[in-house]
């Protein structure tokens, strides 16, 4: 064993120092193998960073990031003060939380269900179709969409001019329906892939608990009932195992409350829902890449980091309090 340099001193950034080195001798393949995954973290992610700092500057590509003059806090000033602010908050926050409320809970439900299959042919085909709709890209899904829900030739429109309605409503230009459109074509494009993860937590049950379910005795006679119910062992069984790692999932969402997938929202944007569909990743993209505004949209996306972070350290923080499950 190896002899601490420190001696009986075991605190300190010294002795913390010592024993990272060590670590890292004794599992030096491991962190090897980590090495890649970590260089491209470090290039893709954190070397970018340093352009953040257009955000409070006035930038012009001719004069660089170094070059441009500063203007402090003039950029978030500007976003906060136009008339769009309120408006892209709002429909931004809105539409997350849509997703999070109608979405979050699909995958679990459709675990359970899953595992309660007992023909492996048939759970390997449910399986297999509910997983199919993530692999169709977002132009494909969204170009699936303007196709069914057309008034004109669709399968929306022709089906409602057979129940006698002439006119049908055009739900992709209805800013109301806009949300609605969005969230549930979503949970039923992801639902299927995000529920592997559960299954796999799943899968990890002790099958002896299934034989005799540990029941609340103040619900029942006995603390343990010999051959539970369904019901019961997927409430007393299947659902605690899932609560860890449905929690550590809700708090990785709870970290992008405020980011939305671009390329559907744009996709599925047109003069008619503007309204409703107009959020903070879009805007940041019209305002930076086709009004050539840099500052302003780096300003406006730095807001929307920031309050993703801020969310995630609350949320984070509050479930730690409440139970043992943190991400740190």
């Amino acid at each position: 064993m190896a002899e601490n340099p420190m001696g009986r001193q075991r605190s300190g950034w010294r002795y913390k120092l010592y024993r990272a080195g060590r670590g890292i001798r004794r599992n030096w393949g491991l962190y090897l193998l980590l090495l890649p995954a970590v260089v491209l973290l470090f290039c893709f992610n954190y070397l970018p960073m340093y352009g953040v700092q257009i955000a409070f500057k006035d930038f012009s590509p001719s004069q660089g990031i170094q070059g441009s003059p500063w203007v402090g806090l003039a950029n978030f000033q500007k976003f906060f003060n136009s008339f769009q602010s309120k408006n892209l908050i709002w429909n931004t926050v809105s539409l997350s939380l849509y997703s999070l409320i109608a979405g979050f809970p699909f995958p679990i439900i459709l675990a359970l269900m899953v595992n309660q299959i007992r023909v492996k042919r048939f759970k390997q085909v449910l399986q297999v179709v509910t997983y199919l709709p993530h692999f169709i890209s977002t132009v494909v899904m969204v170009g699936i969409m303007l196709i069914l829900l057309s008034p004109s030739n669709g399968i929306y429109g022709n089906l409602a001019r057979v129940l006698g309605v002439q006119n049908p409503t055009n739900i992709m230009g209805e800013a109301s329906a806009f949300q609605h459109v969005y969230v549930w074509s979503d949970v039923w494009q992801h639902a299927g892939w995000d529920s592997i993860i559960y299954i796999a937590a799943l899968a990890a049950v002790d099958p002896s608990l299934y034989e005799a379910a540990t029941v609340d005795p103040s619900l029942y006679e006995a603390a343990t009932v010999d051959g539970a119910s369904k019901i019961q062992r997927l409430w007393h069984i299947d659902l605690p195992f899932l609560i860890p790692t449905a929690v550590i999932l809700l708090i990785m969402r709870a970290g992008n409350v405020m980011n939305l997938g671009f390329e559907k929202v744009y996709l599925m944007q047109n003069p008619l829902n503007t309204s409703i569909s107009e959020v903070i990743s879009t805007y940041v993209y019209k305002i930076g890449m086709i009004s050539n505004q840099y500052s302003l949209s780096a300003a406006v996306n730095l807001f929307n980091t920031v309050i993703n972070f801020v969310l995630l350290i609350l949320v984070n923080g509050f479930s730690k309090k409440l139970g043992d499950t943190s991400l740190w």
